[in-house]
């Protein structure tokens, strides 16, 4: 009865849930919580919940108890004019609607969230922005040794040219003397 990784991975976990409410794991052959379908679902692996007796889908009102044991525990994702607006969509000529747009919805969230993702990482892995990171956290570091904070100056790196080396320590200056005119001010 072993299958392989990729058979179990294309096909959905069967699920049964019994009626003293326990949910059996058919794959592991064990019981399983809530609080594991919710690991499995963060995980993007997929199962189908079963009454045990009738053999009835009931994944829908699982993954709902699902939700409401979440936002129990204080993980509140739904706001109340959310739930209000939705609540109110049942019975509505547009309810049929709904489901497709709250999928298309999240799925481009989704798709959003990954882009972003994939940016940052990109950011501060190198081209533009992680020179600006760089460059803003070198000077930090300078204005903070220069106030005793304790922090090491960064070491000078060779630059492409003495003049634009020599140009960027001019700068540096004069915003540290801007900034200790400030503190002067302030004192």
């Amino acid at each position: 009865m072993a299958k392989s990784k990729a058979a179990n991975e294309s096909e959905p976990v069967i699920i049964k849930k019994y009626a003293n409410r326990r949910l059996y794991n058919t794959e592991t052959s064990s019981y399983i919580t809530l609080e594991l379908l919710s690991q499995m679902t963060r995980e993007g692996r997929e199962f189908v919940v079963v009454d045990a007796k009738s053999g009835e889908d009931i994944t829908h009102n699982v993954l709902t108890q699902i939700i409401m044991e979440e936002e129990q525990r204080g993980k509140n994702m739904l706001p109340v004019n959310f739930l209000r607006q939705l609540i109110a969509m049942y019975g509505d000529s547009m309810q049929s609607m709904v489901p497709q747009y709250l999928e298309a919805s999240m799925e481009s969230f989704r798709k959003n969230q990954q882009q972003f993702q994939e940016a940052m990482k990109g950011a501060f892995g190198g081209g533009p922005f992680a020179e600006i990171a760089k460059r803003n956290m070198d000077m930090f570091n300078v204005a903070s040794h220069a106030f005793g904070a304790g922090a090491t100056p960064p070491a000078a790196k060779p630059a492409a040219s003495e003049e634009s080396k020599d140009d960027e320590i001019a700068d540096l200056k004069a915003q540290l003397a801007a900034l200790n005119a400030k503190i002067d001010k302030l004192s």
